[in-house]
């Protein structure tokens, strides 16, 4: 090798190093890699910066602005509430959060897939008398598994496309990947319903990681053209809130007290209700039902500009591994915290001497306008409002929803290409106000796109110095020259990546190595890139693999620990079902 491979192989070493001990932030580190292939001459400026101009990272940024007016129309959470119903049996109840979850996440982001679903099983776990335990861990890797089953389901699957087709090679179509994917996603329902589901812990939760820290009263009034004028209260859903109880309804200037569970409501009803933060939080989610006049000002009477909000941190914030009292964490973010749960738990003690770690459940209060400022911090993995301001827009659901439908179908057959699709999609749920031009700009995370471009950068040196072909040339030193056992390798390589570093960054920086690897074995590369795909959305078994494990721990009350029990498993489940069905849908001799 000469000078520049090994200049690579070392930024590609210390990148990694850096990632897992996670002492600088991973687009920090990947901005730095680039930084010093461009100024040691590795790579030309056009070869370094080409990342940021790649049709798959493109894709990704159009797509998060589609699911942001999902997400603003409250189209996810319409599916949501009409899909949970009322389960017969632990199983059941799994089986109705992992199926619909896997559906949306073939065409939607899974972070907020799983920010939807979360508050609303929290308060229906309670409900319907179900340990959280055994539920959020079953949402988050469905909704990994979902996203394995399109092109569309994982920014990962886009970012490879996106490499492949900057080969020279036709892109894959929009349901290709689905012939493993799909697979691979039934084959993880079954095992987390069957043997994970004992493995999975049972510990009491609260529906919030704190225990009714406050009481509030909150009105809400029956919009006269919604779908609940006319129905029962326990039609209307209104009977069973767990934590939320209907105290009176308002009608005509007279009170109806102790409300019965046949009574009617009719339009313009003013409904009364008492509960704890997370379950008024859920109270808003309900089609039909609008803030009412004395809303605001109930909780404002009881502490004027007071509002209680629940974030999740993320392992991007920079307070971590600080306490309390040295972070300032008043000064940094303008809020006050409440209390802090981990583990499920509430950590006990002065506030000021805790640690913040990735996934503690901060409590917070705050200002009126704080939510909206935040909502879309990379600091913060989850963001639950005591009292959303900005309520779903139901009637713009279904514009929504056809959207989305418009891009899967010109992708699907061919009438565009997926980058083209993706950007008309975007430009579409903006001119038809499905989302507000601030909030499509504040949804497009910025740092996954920065993570992205320049691993782009260390892909493209691996390939360029040669540094990839003697790392595939290592693997071939094995004493087989059997395809499949190559390929293997290489998953498990890509998979045990992942689980240190980030999806993407471990699909970039494994694609130049593998394709390097098909090469000197004579066979078709596109094994070897399914392989890549898969594998690297493989995150199951730790908290940090993916965020969506990140978002569950703390409500879930999870452990280390109950990650590596129920998802090695599962790793080593999808790593079979994968390796098996690749090289027999796309053969190794073209």
């Amino acid at each position: 090798m000469d000078l520049s491979a090994w200049i690579t192989l070392g930024v590609l070493a210390l990148s990694l190093g850096l990632l897992i001990t996670e002492k600088l932030s991973a687009e920090l580190v990947m901005l730095l890699a680039l930084l010093v292939l461009l100024i040691t001459g590795v790579l030309e400026p056009g070869q370094a910066l080409a990342g940021f101009a790649n049709p798959g990272m493109i894709t990704v940024a159009a797509m998060y602005v589609v699911a942001a007016g999902l997400r603003e129309t409250g189209a996810i959470d319409l599916a949501v509430h009409s899909l949970l119903g009322r389960p017969r049996s632990l199983a059941r109840a799994q089986l109705k959060i992992m199926a619909p979850t896997i559906g949306l996440s073939a065409f939607v982001n899974n972070t907020p897939v799983v920010a939807t679903f979360l508050p609303a099983i929290l308060s229906w776990s309670k409900r319907n008398q179900l340990p959280v335990s055994k539920l959020l861990i079953p949402l988050s890797y469905a909704a990994i598994l979902g996203g394995t089953c399109t092109l569309i389901g994982t920014s990962t699957n886009l970012v490879v496309n996106g490499l492949w087709a900057a080969d020279g090679h036709p892109g894959l179509g929009m349901f290709d990947i689905a012939a493993i994917g799909l697979p691979c996603a039934v084959a993880g329902m079954i095992y987390l319903m069957t043997l994970g589901r004992r493995l999975l812990p049972e510990r009491q939760t609260s529906t919030s990681a704190f225990d009714n820290p406050r009481e509030y009263t909150v009105e809400m009034t029956v919009d006269p053209s919604g779908p609940l004028v006319g129905c029962t209260i326990v039609e209307a859903g209104l009977r069973h809130l767990g934590t939320l109880f209907l105290i009176e309804i308002q009608r005509d200037g007279r009170v109806i007290p102790a409300v019965n569970s046949s009574e009617r409501l009719v339009a313009d009803d003013h409904l009364v209700f008492a509960g704890d933060v997370s379950a008024i939080v859920e109270l808003q989610r309900i089609r039909g039902l609008v803030a009412g006049y004395s809303d605001t000002a109930a909780i404002s009477r009881q502490s004027p500009e007071r509002r209680l909000v629940e974030v999740v941190i993320s392992p991007r914030c920079p307070l971590i591994n600080q306490t309390l009292r040295e972070s300032r964490f008043h000064t940094h973010y303008g809020a006050s915290v409440v209390a802090v749960a981990r583990d499920g738990k509430r950590v006990r003690g002065g506030l000021g001497d805790v640690e913040l770690r990735p996934a503690d459940t901060v409590l917070l209060e705050t200002g009126p306008a704080w939510i909206e400022r935040h909502r879309y911090s990379p600091d913060f993995l989850l963001v639950s409002d005591v009292v959303d301001s900005e309520l779903p827009r139901f009637n713009r659901a279904l514009r929504a929803w056809a959207v989305l439908a418009g891009v899967v179908t010109s992708a699907t057959f061919g009438w565009l290409d997926m980058l083209t699709a993706a950007l008309l999609g975007a430009g579409a749920m903006l001119a038809l106000d499905c989302v507000s031009l601030a909030t499509a700009r504040k949804s497009i995370d910025t740092q996954v796109l920065l993570v992205i471009a320049s691993s782009f950068a260390v892909g493209k040196a691996m390939e360029v110095t040669g540094a990839a072909g003697h790392i595939a040339g290592a693997l071939l030193t094995l004493p087989t020259e059997s395809p499949w056992l190559i390929l293997a390798l290489a998953y498990i390589m890509t998979m045990l990546l992942t689980e240190m570093i980030t999806n993407n960054a471990a699909a970039v920086l494994m694609y130049p190595i593998c394709l390097a690897a098909a090469r000197t074995l004579g066979v078709d590369p596109m094994p070897f890139v399914i392989a890549v795909m898969m594998a690297a959305s493989a995150s199951f078994s730790t908290p940090l693999g993916y965020q969506t494990n990140l978002m569950v721990a703390g409500p879930g009350g999870y452990r280390f620990s109950d990650f590596i029990k129920v998802g090695l498993p599962l790793n080593l489940i999808v790593a079979a079902v994968s390796i098996s069905l690749i090289p027999l849908i796309w053969p190794f001799q073209t």
